[in-house]
């Protein structure tokens, strides 16, 4: 017998989408969204939120903030994010909205531009681009409608997102300027997490089904969009920097259910050799994305927690062969939605009972983590706190 664990939500966001599959795991987060009714068993619709989580936060005055290194401004003493760093220092915010929520960040292949989705302005979410080192930012979305999950192409200049903007969820194509938005996929069922090959013609992305018994994972060709060829079963794809894999996450069809990290080898015709490269018997592993020499894998950890009503989200990191599996950042919040940057840095959103920011850290690839900087400590940590000044298109 399945175990489900109810909780009444206000806020369902796509790159939670995975946790809610989990029948095990069904996660509050941070916008207005109706998702399908069952979700692994689940039902559930979005409405006023009667979960409270248990936390010693605070916010940060802009008073504490100070200019930091490359004209930023960072705030030194943040107390209501304090990261113990495991595999990884550096750590830096990148947003902190007045109101509403970022999450679902991506940053381009040269490491310079942060994509993500917010409800900064809107009770929707919208999808937004700044500089990974700057303050202001561009809205590129807009609309009675939530866009989400955007994905840089190989030249930075398109985006690929979920939308609801057609009436359902699919995936959308979009140019950096707000231009020539492109619908790719038109059926019934939920598709979500496009990620794109290396060379720009094709979308991997996750068909959700209805019924929570199997999710699958389909390629779109860009040259021809009414070609779908669907891979296999699974969710939340990422494709590797080579081109020849796609990674994944896939529940286990016994025991727990839990997911864990799955990889497949593409080749023209088919895809072969599906393989489990991290795993645990207490946490679902869930968004892997990989590192840019396509060595590493890095993915949220979410485990259940007797003291909290929702699970606890870490960020995860391992190799491909599945060895050196360590916990990359801990602490106050829950982390979601790992990626890893062309600037070498891995960006995340950070949840916490009074907000949700965009983050990231440097991970360490070599030597051993036990004893390793912790991210916190002065020699490492440099918390960027930017005062983000919007601008609409």
């Amino acid at each position: 017998m399945r175990r489900q664990l109810l909780l009444p939500v206000s806020l369902v966001t796509p790159r939670l989408f995975g946790i809610l599959l989990v029948p095990c795991l069904c996660l509050a987060s941070c916008s207005k969204i109706e998702w399908p009714q069952s979700l692994g068993g689940t039902s559930l619709v979005a409405g006023d939120s009667q979960t409270e989580v248990v936390a010693n936060e605070s916010s940060v005055s802009s008073a504490s903030i100070e200019t930091g290194p490359e004209g930023l401004m960072r705030a030194p003493a943040m107390p209501d994010v304090r990261f113990t760093g495991m595999a990884g220092g550096d750590l830096r915010q990148h947003s902190a909205p007045s109101e509403g929520t970022d999450f679902d960040p991506d940053v381009d292949a040269a490491g310079q531009s942060l994509a993500f989705a917010s409800t900064r302005h809107s009770k929707y979410s919208h999808l937004y681009i700044k500089s990974v080192t700057g303050a202001t930012l561009t809205q590129i979305t807009d609309g009675p409608f939530n866009d989400t999950q955007p994905c840089f192409d190989p030249t930075g200049q398109r985006l690929a997102f979920a939308s609801d903007r057609g009436g359902n969820w699919d995936i959308w194509v979009i140019d950096i300027d707000g231009r020539n938005p492109i619908q790719i996929t038109r059926t019934p069922a939920a598709e979500l997490h496009p990620s794109w090959s290396p060379d720009g013609s094709r979308l991997a992305y996750c068909r959700i089904d209805a019924a929570g018994d199997r999710n699958t994972i389909w390629l779109a060709d860009l040259q021809q969009p009414g070609l779908k060829k669907l891979v296999g079963e699974g969710s939340f794809p990422a494709w590797s920097p080579q081109g020849d894999k796609l990674a994944f996450q896939r529940a286990r069809a016994r025991g727990s259910r839990w997911f864990s990290i799955w990889t497949m080898d593409l080749t023209i015709d088919e895809a072969l050799y599906p393989t489990e490269i991290a795993s645990q018997n207490n946490a679902a592993l869930i968004s892997p994305s990989w590192s840019p020499d396509g060595q590493f894998l890095t993915f949220s950890i979410v485990a259940e927690d007797s003291a909290k009503i929702v699970p606890n989200a870490e960020i995860g990191l391992i190799g491909i062969d599945g060895l050196g599996m360590r916990r990359l950042a801990t602490g106050e919040g829950d982390k979601y939605s790992p990626v890893w940057g062309g600037d070498g840095r891995i960006y995340f959103s950070n949840r916490t009972t009074a907000a949700e920011t965009i983050w990231s850290v440097k991970p360490h690839l070599g030597g051993s983590f036990k004893s390793s900087p912790s991210a916190v400590s002065p020699q490492t940590r440099r918390a960027v706190l930017l005062e983000d000044k919007d601008v609409d298109e």
